[in-house]
């Protein structure tokens, strides 16, 4: 199957995780050949799965178990280690679930390392599981959508860029993997981005800290990842306005600070250094992500997008990003 969005993209989502990895050019015909062909097996693998528990979700002292899906982040371990084990490192919380709690539409997001490459029976065997327990249409019925990212140590371990990326699941590819696709393995310039956030969430679910199985991402890294997509993320600007804005201003204090923030709180670290006649819109924007104010741009609301849009992107390439080395 082809690879999904671009990083900036991904960043508008709430996980920051839409993007996934650049696979092979392969025709559609050949990611249904894959396919079929990993069927009979992937269905062993699935029913060894199913038949198999894994270890006990245990959530670090400074989430509250109250705010989470506990439940569901059981199944998807469960999942995960019926498909991955032996081979299973340790899986690692991240996303909105830890950077200040979980909107309605917010992903559940996870990030497992293992420590082998995956075969793609397995990589089919987890898209069959995650189907059965994510997003509204999950075959046991409707939960929140679970975005879970499979990579193996020994590719980030030491830290190379681009990344290497096992496998991303997401509902935004339920359609894809319902006619039978099977993620293919690729290079994912957003795993700077994600491996940073399990860094600063330091929310593993089971196994050792992320600091003991992931090295640091440089800050060079970093900022090459979330600049990458600036592009692709304009095109959107009119269907999808309060995520460009808010992704913007993600990008902008991320190279500022070296901190992923939360979409509210990089909206909140802006309007402190926005000039006045910009604040306005930004407000509306957080105020929509919210949820205190309906998805609307009228008047002299929309007439403040492009201004802002354009003074924030100008404000992103006169930074001085950290030296990158070459590839």
């Amino acid at each position: 199957m082809r690879g999904v969005t671009p990083t900036a993209i991904l960043w508008a989502m709430d996980g920051y995780a839409k993007n996934g990895y650049v696979p092979d050019e392969r025709t559609a015909d050949q990611a249904r050949a894959t396919g079929a062909a990993a069927t009979a097996e992937s269905t062993r693998v699935a029913q060894i799965s199913h038949a198999a528990a894994g270890p006990r979700v245990q959530l670090p002292p400074h989430l509250d178990a109250g705010a989470l899906p506990v439940s569901q982040l059981q199944d998807v371990i469960d999942v995960v280690w019926g498909v991955l084990s032996p081979d299973a490192v340790g899986a690692y919380l991240h996303g909105s679930a830890v950077r200040g709690g979980l909107r309605p539409g917010s992903d559940v997001d996870v990030l497992v390392v293992t420590g082998r490459r995956t075969s793609p029976a397995q990589r089919r065997a987890l898209v069959e599981g995650l189907m059965d327990i994510s997003g509204a249409r999950a075959r046991r019925g409707p939960a929140r959508p679970v975005e879970l990212t499979v990579v193996v140590d020994s590719d980030l371990r030491p830290w190379w860029y681009p990344p290497r990326c096992e496998l991303l699941y997401g509902e935004w590819l339920r359609s894809e993997f319902e006619q039978g696709a099977v993620p293919e393995p690729g290079p994912s310039p957003d795993l700077a981005v994600l491996v940073t956030m399990v860094h600063q969430g330091n929310a593993p679910l089971v196994g050792p800290p992320p600091g003991e199985v992931l090295d640091p991402v440089p800050p060079a890294d970093l900022a090459r990842a979330v600049v990458a997509g600036v592009p692709d993320l304009l095109a959107d600007l009119e269907h999808d306005t309060r995520n460009v804005i808010l992704t913007l201003l993600r990008i902008w204090t991320t190279i500022v600070t070296g901190e992923i923030q939360s979409k509210d709180a990089a909206a909140d670290w802006a309007l402190e250094r926005l000039p006045e006649e910009h604040r306005a819109v930004v407000a509306h924007a957080r105020a929509i992500y919210l949820g205190h104010v309906p998805e609307s741009w009228d008047g002299e609301l929309r007439s403040g997008v492009r201004p802002l849009v354009d003074h924030l992107v100008a404000l992103i390439e006169r930074l001085d990003l950290p030296a990158v080395k070459p590839l």
